[in-house]
C-alpha cells in the first residue's frame, strides 16, 4: 500500500503543490492582515492538496494515450501499468470530496465557489486538444488560489486585490510555456495545441517572457494595493532575479536545465513571495 502511495504521490508530482499553496496561504495572510486561525490555515492547506490531485489526477487520466505514445511521458506510473486507471480514478474522486469538505468546513462561500474552481482546473486538462490558450486556462485556475485562501479567512470577495490573481494567472501561463517546449514537435505531430508547437520554441520563450514581465510588474501592483512594507519588495526583488535566472538557464534550443528552472526557481518564487508578505504584515505593513 505504501508503495503504492508513492507511485500515486510521483504520478501527480505532489512536490509540485508548493507552486499553488503559497499563494493561497498569501490570501489567507492578506485577508486576516496576518496568521489566520489554526483551523483556517488547516483547511486551507487541506483544500488546496485536495484540488491540486484531484486535477493532477484526472490530467494524467485524461492524457494517458498521449503520455504512452510521447517517449519523455511514456514511463509515467499510468501509461507504465505501475497503477492501474482504477486506482487512478479512486485517488481523483477521493481527493476531490476532500477539497469541497474542507470547502465546506471553512465557510459558505468557499463551498459555493468550490465546483466552479474544480471545474476550471479539471477542464484545462482537455484544452490542449482545441487551443493553444492552454497555459492562459491553467494559470486562470490556479489564480484562483489565493482568492481561494482571501474567502477562505473573510468569507467575502470585498477587498481582495486581484492584481495578486493577475499576477500568479501570467507567472502560470509563462512558466508553462516554457515548460511545454519539450513537447512542441510531439504535440505538433498528435494534433495537439501549445504555443510553442503553434508558433514555434522561439517564439515561445518570446511570450513566456513578456508573461512573465506581466507577472512582475502586477506582484509589484500588489505590494502597492495592500499596502506591503519594503520586505515584500525584497521578495519582489528576488522574483525578479528568479524569472531571470529561469530564462538564462534554459533557451529553445537547449532546454536540459528546464526542470531546475521549472521546480527550484517557481518553488523559490511562490515560498519568497508568500514569507515576505508575511514577514511584512508581522512589521506592520
Amino acid at each position: 500500500m505504501w508503495h503504492k502511495l508513492k507511485l500515486l504521490a510521483e504520478m501527480i508530482k505532489f512536490e509540485h503543490t508548493v507552486f499553488a499553496m503559497p499563494f493561497a496561504l498569501t490570501g489567507a495572510f492578506l485577508a486576516a492582515r496576518g496568521a489566520p486561525s489554526l483551523r483556517v490555515f488547516f483547511w486551507v492547506i487541506l483544500a488546496m492538496v485536495g484540488a491540486r490531485t484531484c486535477a493532477m489526477g484526472f490530467n494524467r487520466i485524461a492524457d494517458r494515450r498521449f503520455d504512452a505514445a510521447n517517449p519523455r511521458t511514456a514511463n509515467r506510473a499510468l501509461p507504465a501499468g505501475q497503477v492501474s486507471l482504477f486506482e487512478s480514478w479512486a485517488m481523483v474522486i477521493g481527493a476531490g470530496a476532500l477539497f469541497f469538505f474542507a470547502c465546506f468546513m471553512l465557510n459558505i462561500l468557499a463551498l459555493q465557489i468550490a465546483p466552479l474552481a474544480l471545474a476550471l482546473t479539471l477542464f484545462y486538462s482537455l484544452t490542449k486538444r482545441f487551443t493553444w490558450l492552454c497555459h492562459v486556462v491553467l494559470g486562470l485556475a490556479l489564480a484562483i488560489s489565493p482568492l481561494g485562501g482571501w474567502v477562505a479567512v473573510s468569507a467575502s470577495f470585498q477587498g481582495y486585490p486581484w492584481v495578486l490573481s493577475l499576477g500568479v494567472l501570467f507567472w502560470v501561463a509563462g512558466f508553462d510555456c516554457v515548460y511545454a517546449c519539450q513537447d512542441a514537435d510531439f504535440d505538433r505531430e498528435a494534433g495537439l495545441f501549445s504555443m510553442p508547437s503553434i508558433f514555434g520554441r522561439r517564439n515561445g520563450f518570446k511570450i513566456a517572457v513578456a508573461f512573465h514581465v506581466l507577472a512582475f510588474l502586477l506582484f509589484i501592483l500588489t505590494g502597492l494595493q495592500t499596502g506591503l512594507n519594503y520586505w515584500y519588495y525584497g521578495g519582489i526583488a528576488v522574483t525578479g532575479v528568479a524569472l531571470f535566472y529561469q530564462h538564462l538557464i534554459v533557451n529553445p534550443r537547449d532546454l536540459s536545465r528546464i526542470k531546475q528552472s521549472f521546480f527550484s526557481m517557481n518553488g523559490l518564487i511562490s515560498l519568497t513571495l508568500f514569507i515576505t508578505t508575511c514577514i511584512a504584515l508581522a512589521t506592520g505593513a
